[in-house]
């Protein structure tokens, strides 16, 4: 979820490319709790699309998939609400409390696409992104168009907490794009570093793209020449 705080700190000084990235991937004190919280949510998911690749996903029931974990169904509820969300892998696209407090106030940089490629990449950073993972979503997809609906379901459910942070944001530090617009860019940002990861070979992890996306993005809104002469 992206809670927009309502107190909110100081703006720090704007870190460099290399010391955002260490503070976006150092380890919290609760690191192997989260570690093992992560294991046990990618082996419900890998149970999951297993289960209804074998068998059609009306087949497969959240107790088939706890059975093949071994996990109680209260369990499986901790980690998804509902037996799409794990077969489609889906999760929260988190960002850290402490970066969303640092955005709402007008930072890191206090530029907008600067700020907004903290966030995403901040989001990037958390993911879990396997080929395997995408092949097998990719496929489930098209076996179950039933999947697609709760699909959009949770983009519009992210789009909406997006909406707000900018909307928070906006009353701390004037700006002018629409907060719906931003939510929309953060989404294509996050789409686009992966498949340039894809693209690439799948040479590191889709966050390490991110900055070439966004420089892209970054030259389309600077281009400013007009057409070019016939002739």
């Amino acid at each position: 979820m992206l809670p927009v705080p309502t107190t909110l700190p100081d703006v720090p000084a704007r870190p460099s490319p290399a010391g955002r990235t260490a503070a976006r991937l150092a380890p919290s004190p609760d690191g192997l709790r989260e570690r093992k919280k992560r294991a046990r949510r990618e082996a419900l998911v890998e149970a999951a699309q297993t289960l209804v690749l074998q068998r059609g996903l009306d087949t497969v029931t959240v107790e088939d998939i706890c059975a093949e974990v071994g996990v109680s169904p209260r369990t499986f509820f901790n980690y998804f609400p509902s037996k799409d969300d794990a077969v489609l892998g889906l999760e929260d696209l988190a960002v850290r409390p402490e970066v969303v407090a640092t955005f709402v106030q007008g930072g890191p940089s206090g530029a907008l696409l600067d700020d907004l490629e903290v966030v995403v990449a901040d989001v990037l950073a958390q993911q879990v992104v396997t080929p395997e993972r995408m092949a097998r979503t990719l496929e489930l997809v098209q076996r179950e168009p039933h999947l697609v609906a709760r699909h959009v379901a949770w983009v519009e459910g992210h789009r909406a907490e997006l909406v707000e942070m900018f909307v928070a944001r906006r009353a701390v530090r004037p700006f002018v794009p629409d907060p719906e617009l931003l939510a929309l860019v953060v989404m294509s940002l996050l789409r686009a570093s992966t498949l340039e990861w894809q693209q690439r070979d799948r040479v590191g992890e889709p966050v390490d793209h991110l900055p070439g996306v966004v420089d892209q993005l970054r030259a389309l809104l600077t281009d400013t020449r007009g057409p070019e002469p016939v002739g």
